[in-house]
């Protein structure tokens, strides 16, 4: 079983679009999925439950991410073992809760005493422990968390649980820069994790805090395109874009062993599709795309270019298939 987060330090890079199309394809084929989500505006939640469902979650006999790290937060404690929510024979989600935004003062006050106090460490590991127990009751092969676009506390606890990470990017000069701030902040990350794993391995359940870099997926804008088919948002920033990536966070994480080395040396896994039309159908019905037809709204030409969106996905689908089996 493999963690893999998305996670990326910007907001509207696609990342929820990117990581309910995968999760889905992967669990048509018969693949167990576990999606949690772990961005406390809840969009990948809000995308897959209805409200009613959402509020069960939240309630205090729900099975939210917050409630099940609830009696860690508050100190009263250790994880609850609350099962998923199962959305069908082979696709699950730890619901989203905004109260998860709380526990990051948590995680923030007893980071530094972590190397020291097995109670500091029950609280950086809390989400991690829940997690494993979580994927392992519904027997998934791959979990796919999806994160916040920050680089606080919250996200350096589940990072470190995780065995990969892919970052959504678009072709802007925000993303460029941000690359900077984020391979800086995981190589920190792996030395502050070493301290706390080397003093607890032997005796508690703690992660290595070494997650590899697997690559970068792109988002489509909706930007006219010149002469040669590429949007005049990455053909301005597109190179740059990948030269960042290259420098700020490859060659930064290759000594510490954090970076998949691909066969072609090419770290962009694909491009997201821009589905902006389709979407509000998709949200609405609690579907993928590729699913929905006329019971959903959609009407002539929509019909063929929801069902043909499927396609767009196989090739990042296939990628997280190879990390599956790795």
């Amino acid at each position: 079983m493999k963690l893999i987060s998305i996670f990326n330090n910007k907001g509207g890079v696609g990342k929820t679009t990117y990581m309910y199309h995968i999760a889905n394809i992967l669990s048509d084929r018969k693949i167990n999925t576990l999606m949690v989500d772990c961005d406390s505006q809840c969009n990948l939640t809000a995308y897959s439950l209805r409200d009613n469902e959402i509020e069960k979650s939240w309630d205090e006999r729900g099975n939210s991410i917050y409630r099940n790290i609830e009696p860690v937060d508050k100190g009263l404690g250790d994880i609850r073992s609350r099962s998923p929510y199962k959305i069908n024979e082979h696709l699950y989600i730890v619901p989203g809760d905004i109260n998860l935004s709380t526990f990051e003062d948590r995680l923030g006050d007893t980071w530094t005493s972590a190397p020291n106090q097995e109670s500091a460490v029950r609280v950086q590991t809390a989400i991690y422990r829940y997690i494993k127990w979580a994927a392992a009751k519904v027997a998934a092969e791959v979990v796919l968390i999806d994160l916040g676009p920050n680089l606080g506390s919250l996200n350096r606890a589940v990072l470190g649980g995780s065995d990969y990470f892919i970052i959504p990017v678009s072709p802007d000069l925000f993303s460029i820069r941000g690359t900077a701030n984020l391979g800086n902040k995981l190589v920190t990350w792996n030395t502050e994790w070493k301290q706390i794993y080397e003093r607890w391995k032997n005796n508690f359940e703690v992660p290595a805090g070494t997650p590899s870099f697997a690559g970068y997926v792109t988002q489509q804008h909706n930007l006219r395109s010149n002469s040669s088919g590429m949007t005049q948002g990455w053909s301005i920033f597109g190179t740059r874009l990948e030269a960042a990536i290259e420098k700020n966070i490859v060659k930064k994480l290759e000594p510490l062993n954090q970076v998949i080395k691909w066969q072609d040396g090419n770290y962009n896994l694909g491009k997201i599709p821009n589905l902006h039309s389709l979407i509000p159908y998709s949200l609405e019905a609690r579907k993928p795309v590729y699913r929905c037809g006329y019971a959903d709204g959609l009407q002539g030409a929509h019909i063929t270019r929801a069902k043909e969106s499927e396609g767009l996905f196989y090739g990042m689908v296939g990628i997280v298939q190879q990390l599956i089996k790795s």
